[in-house]
């Protein structure tokens, strides 16, 4: 007969394993937080700290070398939303953004679609689209730059064919409305830089929409196709539903990137004659850093932080829910 064990030794040997389970898994969740330590403590002080520490000079008079943190209130922020720049600055990124977000929208649903259909030669055409994505954007400025020089790029072709080569340095607003101290329309030249930025970001949106058609199955399209439908209806009351959160990420990750675009204007434009490229980030730079009024600065930085944060805010709150 085999010896039976005893119910107290057996709880008795369970307890010691849980307890060194607990021992571990304590451990680990030490180690853990060790390791991470260090990065919340960087972000905190370099991101979250300075972000704090704008806001507070925000509202303080520190406008020339000397500092100054006496409290100012709104002071600067009023001063910018009258002034004649800023104003300038806050039409030319309402219109970026709308038209630069189209553009990378239509042309990488398109190219997605071209390439979805498993046309040969798809390798090449995939590194051609994904390429200007390796540049950054100060590269990207200065070779635009150079393609849309009225005296030596692609404009003398449109001069040859007698129309205007000067769009890209134009200061012509429409429809050119007065609202405030600007004229409220599309600037010409804010044109110029759409191009360029929807050139090298494309690819981007080639490439999102592209897995999300890849990861339809297949069955779904014939299915379709033996209830009748065209090609066209697949694409409009299939496919496109499907991928529309594709659509949502896209948009909120350009709208994050027009808003705070700085690197491609300066190199590409720079604020343009009145101020007709001109942005905030442009703005904020050449206040701060070339006229030291460090609250302005700082004020044009925070409205900045704040329109970026009402795209991006929620559109986490709104994933942290589908995905609980």
């Amino acid at each position: 007969m085999e010896p039976k064990i005893l119910p107290s030794l057996q709880s008795g040997s369970s307890l010691a394993v849980s307890a060194k389970k607990r021992k571990r898994r304590n451990a680990d969740q030490l180690m853990s937080i060790v390791f991470i330590l260090p990065s919340i403590l960087a972000i905190g002080v370099f991101v979250y700290g300075f972000i704090a520490w704008s806001g507070y000079v925000s509202l303080t008079n520190w406008n020339s070398l000397v500092p100054d943190l006496s409290f100012a209130g709104f002071k600067n922020y009023l001063f910018l939303f009258k002034d004649f720049r800023f104003q300038a600055d806050l039409r030319n990124t309402l219109f970026f953004t709308v038209f630069f977000i189209i553009a990378v929208l239509v042309m990488g649903l398109m190219l997605a679609v071209f390439l979805d259909q498993k046309i040969r030669g798809e390798g090449l055409f995939r590194n051609i689209f994904f390429f200007p994505m390796a540049l950054s954007f100060v590269v990207t400025g200065v070779i635009w730059q150079w393609l849309l020089n009225p005296a030596t790029g692609v404009n003398l072709y449109l001069k040859k064919l007698g129309l205007d080569s000067l769009w890209y340095t134009s200061v012509k607003i429409i429809p050119g409305v007065e609202w405030g101290k600007i004229q409220f329309g599309v600037p010409v030249a804010v044109i110029a830089v759409v191009i360029a930025a929807a050139w090298q970001m494309t690819g981007f949106s080639v490439a999102m929409y592209l897995a999300g058609l890849r990861a339809i199955p297949e069955e779904i399209r014939e299915a379709a196709r033996m209830d009748g439908a065209s090609e066209l209806q697949i694409y409009r009351k299939i496919i496109f539903p499907i991928v529309a959160p594709i659509t949502v990420s896209v948009i909120i990750i350009m709208a994050h990137i027009s808003l705070k675009i700085f690197d491609l204007i300066y190199a590409m434009t720079g604020p343009g004659a009145n101020f007709v490229t001109d942005v905030p980030g442009v703005y904020m730079f050449e206040t701060t850093f070339r006229g030291n009024y460090y609250a302005n600065g700082a004020a044009i930085s925070i409205i900045m932080l704040v329109t970026v944060a009402v795209f991006i805010v929620p559109y986490l709150i709104s994933s942290r829910k589908g995905e609980s």
